[in-house]
């Protein structure tokens, strides 16, 4: 138990007796708060967030393409199967 749990008890030692729906609806609560703090991109940064995903994921495609025909090459003249 962290020493924030234990803190928490102690100013509220009827915490842990509450009842399942008294502890969903608790749970569900704070889910909805934290919701409330997300924020949201707008329409322009969400196509480019989208275009950095795309070429970045292009760029790495391309490199790791690169590297394994590379190191199959190597291979391939290392144990003479070219």
């Amino acid at each position: 138990m962290s020493a924030r749990e234990s803190d928490s008890r102690q100013r509220d030692p009827d915490k842990g007796k509450q009842g399942l729906f008294a502890r969903l609806g608790l749970f569900i609560s704070q889910i909805i708060d934290e919701l409330r703090k997300v924020v949201r991109p707008t329409r322009s940064e969400l196509w480019n967030y989208t275009i950095v995903v795309i070429v970045f994921v292009t760029v790495m495609m391309f490199l790791i393409f690169g590297m394994d025909w590379v190191f199959s090459r190597v291979v391939a003249l290392v144990f003479g199967q070219d």
